[in-house]
């Protein structure tokens, strides 16, 4: 009996154990290539290669208020100053019915990995959901989260955390 004991000790043991091995991380997304010019908000670095059509996403920057929204601290509302940004991107976006877009949810630094995950989707899907009231199919929008992984600006201040809550907005075709 005292062995029977001691194996079924032992068993649970090992299971419990094997539960606490280190699991390997998920693939992270790309580095950036490029630092870009951290004020003008075009994400980090150069997307044009990963997304290609750049003339048309130069086209878009150049035409609209801006392809960034930012956001608060935790927050992902659209306030006044995103609405005025969303808003010329709606009308940028109905003058260009073929154009499909990819809007990048991000994070400041702080937090973990996975909250900013979703911190960053949410944003980039309350910037979603404002294009589509305002008439832009969602079929032509997808959207993906970064979370912290790829800063706009490096820096462990307010002003740096500032500018890395964002949802910026890529012209794919």
């Amino acid at each position: 009996m005292a062995k029977m004991t001691t194996s079924l000790l032992l068993a649970v043991a090992l299971v419990g154990t094997a539960g606490c091995a280190k699991k390997r991380p998920p693939e992270l997304p790309p580095a950036p290539v490029a630092e870009g010019d951290l004020g003008a908000g075009a994400g980090a670095g150069d997307t044009s290669d990963q997304y290609g059509s750049s003339a048309l996403n130069e086209q878009f920057k150049r035409e609209v208020m801006s392809d960034t929204v930012r956001f608060g601290l935790d927050q992902y509302d659209i306030d006044p100053e995103a609405r005025r940004v969303l808003d010329s991107q709606a009308q940028w976006l109905a003058g260009h019915p073929a154009t499909r877009i990819t809007i990048e949810g991000h994070a400041d630094e702080r937090g973990t990995r996975e909250y900013n995950l979703g911190l960053g989707d949410r944003r980039a899907n309350a910037a979603k959901n404002y294009l589509a009231a305002r008439g832009i199919s969602a079929t032509r929008i997808t959207t993906i989260s970064y979370g912290k992984e790829r800063p706009v600006a490096l820096g462990s201040d307010e002003a740096a955390w500032a500018q890395n809550r964002r949802a910026v907005t890529i012209v794919i075709s």
